[in-house]
């Protein structure tokens, strides 16, 4: 190759890149230093002002959208850019905005990735793999739906983000018996994204799987003043859950039909492997009792009053530190850990409680809320559902239900919608973030299996949304009722 074509190509500009990278910018100067907004009004006559920090809030919060959609710099940089734009245009204070970066639920995700690189390094990943396949077989499309039940099955004890990050080393064993290379295919943007999506469908069903359900009903008690127990939520979202389940079955099927319709002889090759790995060694015995043990402790929080004041991040470091104090990982294991998502997430959690705590959130919720305030009660409940999906693909699900529930729960009565029905609407769109990376730790978790872009997860998220909006419908007009579900108050 000539100087002078290497001269050539480095001069290529990237022209889709550096128009989103610049319509960010233009949205977040355009917004940030724009005239005062309206005041928002809830159905009681009470304004919400929308401050200057507010509507800052609100520039980046744009900003980061495009650029996470776009991938205009990578994920973990638009992270600190969030950080940076508080900072330097006076909406939070650096101690607030980049002390979000370490978050409890951030140091979670990093706990939940180490878990994953454990499973990897003793081999325990390779013998789940193999036992697996040598059950669902060689055709790729039971090979889909036994990694997607598994998935689900599994976010009913632990949490989703736990999940993913145990299943991930698996579906990279599983993809390397499909392909040679990590070159991205069909199969595996279908095995990655659709782990994401199944992880957030199973978490649904059970107070286990996410935090989410837990605010949900404190808010529920606060507001309407009866409980919701674990068991009248699990009945109710146990077939919304797995109804997902199988439809995104479906819809992977669909959109990204394996290129191999089986792999030939891979049940006895997966047999074979399993058995030349022999009996389990002492580091998969250590790595399995660190790991079930605290996943078991974190399950038993809901059950144990003296657990509930031991945050579960607490508890899933105590596997990471032990790991090390043990031996099983080195220095060398961490300085592999995936900081990019890791950013990405501290970046998730920065916007969040900048929108949460400038009064930005609770100001798009009523101005959206109170859009619907004299509609059918069915319209009224669907639109809770779509501001609460919309809202956790930005930021985190359990500030999405904080900021929409007690807005939702206040009009409610108007219109005579039963509070119970508002709550597990919201809960299981909260769960399933299909549009961004930032939506749910399973989504940013599958990305680092370089198998799909920003772009892609955000193109293919959006009939996936439109389906998850109608099973919401359904169940709300349907299942529910069926099922005891009391939907309208008169």
């Amino acid at each position: 190759m000539t100087t002078e074509t290497l001269v050539q190509n480095d001069s290529t500009i990237d022209w889709k890149r550096w128009f989103f990278l610049i319509l960010g910018l233009v949205l977040f100067f355009g917004v940030n230093f724009s005239p005062a907004w309206p005041d928002a009004v809830d159905p009681t006559g009470k304004h919400f002002l929308l401050s200057p920090q507010a509507k800052g809030a609100l520039a980046v919060f744009l900003l980061a959208g495009i650029w996470w959609v776009f991938e205009v710099v990578p994920i973990g940089v638009t992270s600190l850019t969030i950080g940076v734009l508080q900072v330097l245009f006076m909406v939070r204070p650096a101690s607030k905005a980049f002390k979000d970066f370490m978050d409890p639920s951030v140091l979670f995700i990093f706990a939940s990735l180490v878990i994953g690189m454990v499973f990897t390094k003793t081999g325990l990943t390779k013998r789940l793999a193999y036992k697996m396949l040598s059950i669902v077989g060689e055709r790729t499309s039971m090979i889909y739906l036994g990694c997607f039940v598994v998935t689900a099955a599994l976010t009913h004890i632990m949490a989703h983000t736990a999940v993913a990050a145990t299943m991930y080393p698996l579906l990279l064993t599983i993809y390397h018996m499909y392909a040679d290379d990590d070159t991205p295919t069909k199969f595996g943007k279908g095995l990655f994204i659709g782990m994401a999506y199944v992880a957030g469908a199973g978490s649904i069903v059970t107070l286990l799987g996410a935090a989410r359900g837990a605010v949900a009903l404190g808010f529920y008690k606060d507001i309407v003043g009866t409980e919701i127990s674990f068991f009248d939520l699990s009945y109710y979202m146990f077939p919304i859950g797995w109804v997902m389940v199988f439809i995104l079955w479906g819809f992977f099927m669909i959109f990204f039909k394996p290129e191999k319709k089986s792999i030939p002889g891979l049940r006895e090759k997966a047999v074979r492997l399993n058995s030349e790995m022999g009996s389990l060694t002492k580091n998969e015995i250590l790595a399995a009792v660190i790991i079930f043990s605290c996943i078991a402790v974190m399950s038993l929080r809901s059950f144990i009053p003296m657990l509930k004041p031991v945050d579960k991040t607490a508890i899933i470091l105590i596997s990471t530190i032990l790991f090390f104090v043990l031996g099983i990982l080195d220095l060398k294991d961490l300085e592999s850990i995936p900081w990019n998502i890791i950013l990405l997430f501290g970046g998730a959690m920065s916007i969040g409680f900048c929108l949460w705590e400038t009064g930005a959130a609770e100001w798009l919720a009523i101005n959206w809320l109170t859009m619907f305030q004299n509609s059918h009660w069915f319209v009224f409940v669907m639109s809770i559902a779509f501001f609460v999906m919309m809202m956790t693909n930005f930021i985190m699900n359990v500030a999405a239900i904080a900021i929409s529930l007690p807005v939702a729960l206040v009009i409610a009565p108007y219109l005579g919608v039963s509070p119970e029905v508002i709550v597990f609407a919201s809960l299981v769109t909260a769960g399933m973030p299909f549009l961004l990376l930032v939506g749910a730790a399973p989504n940013a978790i599958a990305y680092d299996s370089k198998q799909f872009t920003t772009g892609e997860f955000f193109k293919y998220g959006i009939p996936a949304s439109v389906i998850l909006m109608l099973i919401v419908g359904i169940a709300v007009a349907v299942i529910w009722p069926l099922m005891g579900m009391p939907v309208l108050t008169h």
